[in-house]
């Protein structure tokens, strides 16, 4: 016992910062939580057992997943190859095993290198997810009938996507140290099971998710290589470094800045040029694609184009929702220059991807699977996510039955047109509607429920706490609060340490 310090000789840095318990302040959390017996008590051992917030949410996720497989069953046995519309009565239907024999995957084509029989003569994704499709291709038994070798590819990538999966929930729980039970809202989001195995979204997530981790914890260069490698599999991630630019400039942190921006340039480029240099035309097929593609489902383009005698050629379209985009990256750069205190690097990840899908001439539904993990770092509160799922529910649920409407003849079984805009409508409002809080969250830091507790930007890295160095406008003033809003305000412009924030402040959402 003589070789145990004691408390006075013990460093405050060894004490682990209090774990916020969002069952104390979300009313939406604590409410919920009666379902397993109510909130956590002040008394409660927390972290004390093999069951960790990081094991328990990803076990969550790895279930929500599971049940999301399930309701793909009815397609899984027939669905997806007799009848035209009934995978999308079903609600069921997923890209994985159409392209299996679509793309050349059962006759053994090489992606990009070969050429596909019929209009699409190339893969039209980006590389690295053509090879994790090639990779789920090789697992999948050769042998039996064309069906059986479709539901075994649907299989091993289901497989390979959950750990994907599992991959998002334990980095979105880590990214925030004070604040691991955010990571449920990615866990039991009910879009995010729904939409997981629809197509091969969810590489690029999870690379996302992994970068986000790295950038929380310092490693800019690790941070930047895993966003090259999301970018190698789905273009959106890019949009990332747009904010992170601003934020660097705001803090003066060029040097971190640089080493992410040559990370990620050069993760890229080795998983994309050898495909560049060997097979140009196939490697380009995704941003050909992409240029050339028409309006499609799901976004405002397509209600406009089909509630008009005169629809907008691709080329109008490509030109508007360019200038749109560029327009609300304006607004986002203004907003983090501007702001009274930095804004947080999730915040902004959120804003700009959002704005990407808003504007964009075509809306998927697993699209939804970009926003999920960033959202639950930028605005961590039940009800708003909630809400926002429920119109992204809908709008799954709406586009199937408009597919179904549109498949099933005569019969006219499904959802007419006028009801799928209305879908779409639901799906763009739930989207703004998020995205306006958390600009509200910016502009009225005392109403962001991370800064609340006591943080200033947990997932921001070197930018935590960090002073700022160049400010527009009213940043130089004294930050304006929300009025008649009845807590503390919040500090900044230095870090905090946890054992000194306010107690009546910290360890709640």
């Amino acid at each position: 016992m003589c070789g145990m310090p004691s408390a006075e000789s013990t460093p405050a840095s060894v004490h682990e910062p209090d774990v916020v318990r969002p069952t104390k302040d979300d009313e939406v959390a604590r409410s919920g939580s009666e379902l397993i017996g109510g909130p956590v008590g002040r008394r409660a051992l927390l972290g004390t057992s093999w069951w960790t917030p990081v094991r328990i949410i990803a076990l969550v996720a790895i279930g929500m997943f599971a049940l999301g497989l399930v309701q793909k069953a009815p397609c899984y046995n027939g669905a997806w190859f007799f009848g035209a519309s009934s995978q999308y009565t079903h609600a069921c239907y997923s890209d994985i095993p159409h392209l299996y024999q679509g793309r050349g995957f059962a006759d053994g084509l090489v992606p990009y290198f070969d050429k596909l029989p019929g209009d699409m003569q190339y893969l039209e994704y980006p590389v690295l997810t053509g090879v994790f499709m090639e990779v789920a291709s090789w697992l999948t038994p050769g042998s039996g009938s064309i069906q059986d070798q479709e539901q075994w590819y649907w299989m091993v990538n289901a497989g390979m996507l959950m750990a994907c999966a599992a991959v998002i929930a334990v980095c979105v729980t880590r990214t925030h140290a004070r604040r691991p039970w955010d990571g449920l809202l990615i866990a039991l989001a009910p879009a995010a099971a729904l939409t997981a195995t629809i197509n091969w979204d969810l590489l690029a997530v999870a690379l996302t998710a992994a970068a986000m981790l790295m950038w929380a914890r310092g490693r800019s260069l690790a941070f930047g290589v895993l966003l090259g490698l999301a970018t190698a599999a789905k273009l959106y991630p890019f949009l990332l470094l747009g904010p992170l630019l601003l934020l660097c400039w705001r803090a003066g942190k060029w040097r971190e800045y640089g080493t992410a921006l040559v990370g990620a340039i050069v993760a890229w480029l080795v998983v994309n040029l050898p495909v560049m240099f060997f097979a140009f035309d196939g490697w380009s097929k995704f941003y050909t694609f992409s240029q050339e593609r028409g309006v499609d489902f799901g976004s405002f383009w397509l209600i406009w184009s089909q509630n008009t005698s005169n629809p907008p050629s691709t080329e109008t379209v490509n030109t508007m929702a360019t200038l749109l985009m560029l327009l609300c990256c304006g607004g986002i750069a203004a907003l983090v220059l501007t702001a009274p205190r930095r804004p947080r690097f999730a915040q902004l990840a959120f804003l700009i991807v959002a704005a990407f899908i808003l504007t964009n001439k075509v809306y998927s539904p697993q699209y939804v699977l970009w926003l999920v993990p960033l959202a639950a770092l930028a605005r961590p509160k039940w009800r708003d996510f909630l809400i926002w799922q429920a119109c992204e529910v809908a709008y799954f649920l709406g586009i199937w039955m408009y597919l179904a409407y549109t498949t099933s003849g005569d019969a006219h079984k499904g959802l007419p047109t006028d009801g799928y805009h209305w879908a779409i409508a639901l799906h763009l409002l739930g989207t703004l509607y998020l995205c306006v809080v958390v600009v509200r969250d910016i502009l009225m830091p005392e109403r962001d429920v991370v800064r609340r507790a006591g943080d200033d930007d947990p997932s921001g890295g070197v930018l935590d706490g960090a002073e700022d160095v160049f400010v527009l406008g009213p940043a130089a003033h004294p930050p304006r609060h929300a009025a008649h809003f009845d807590m503390p305000q919040v500090e900044w412009g230095g870090r905090r340490s946890a054992s000194s924030s306010d107690p009546s402040t910290g360890g709640s959402l």
